[in-house]
C-alpha cells in the first residue's frame, strides 16, 4: 500500500466514481452491500461481474474492459488475494486507472508493487464503508 493513511479522505473526495470489480448480486456479501453504501454516500457505482444482472440498479458489465475507460480510474476489488495479480494484469493492459483499492482481508504485496511501479495509488485490506465512517 502506498496511500498514508492521511491521505485516504483527500484520495476518496478527488474520485465521483468507483468502479467495483466483482461486484455481487447477494445483498448479504460485503461485494454487494459496500457499493450500496458508497452509492448512497453520492458515489457513482459501476460494476464488473461475469455474469449480467441487475440487482441493486447497478450498470453491471461483464470485464472491465467494456467499462468507459473514464470510469476505470478508481477500481475497488473483491475478488480473493489469489487472484490479485490478475486484476493487476488487466488494469495495466487497459491503462487509466489511477487508484487501486483492495478491500478488507485483500492483498498481494507483488502486485500492489507492480501498480505501484505503474503509477497506480494502492490502498489493500480496507473497507471503504469503514473508511468512510472514519473520515466523513
Amino acid at each position: 500500500m502506498n496511500v498514508a493513511d492521511s491521505e485516504i479522505k483527500s484520495l476518496l473526495q478527488s474520485y465521483p466514481t468507483i468502479t467495483v470489480y466483482g461486484l455481487s448480486q447477494d445483498p448479504l456479501k460485503p461485494s454487494h452491500y459496500v457499493p450500496v453504501f458508497i452509492r448512497e454516500k453520492g458515489w457513482n457505482v459501476i460494476g464488473t461481474y461475469p455474469k449480467e444482472h441487475t440487482i441493486g440498479g447497478f450498470q453491471i458489465y461483464k470485464s472491465l474492459k467494456d467499462i468507459p475507460k473514464e470510469n476505470r480510474t478508481f477500481i475497488d476489488v473483491f475478488r480473493s488475494s489469489e487472484n490479485i495479480p490478475e486484476v493487476v494484469d488487466e488494469i495495466l493492459t487497459l491503462g487509466g486507472t489511477e487508484v487501486l483499492w483492495l478491500q478488507l482481508g485483500i492483498s498481494h504485496p507483488e502486485a500492489e508493487k507492480r501498480a505501484e511501479n505503474a503509477g497506480i495509488k494502492v490502498v489493500s485490506n480496507r473497507c471503504l464503508i469503514i473508511e468512510y465512517k472514519k473520515y466523513f
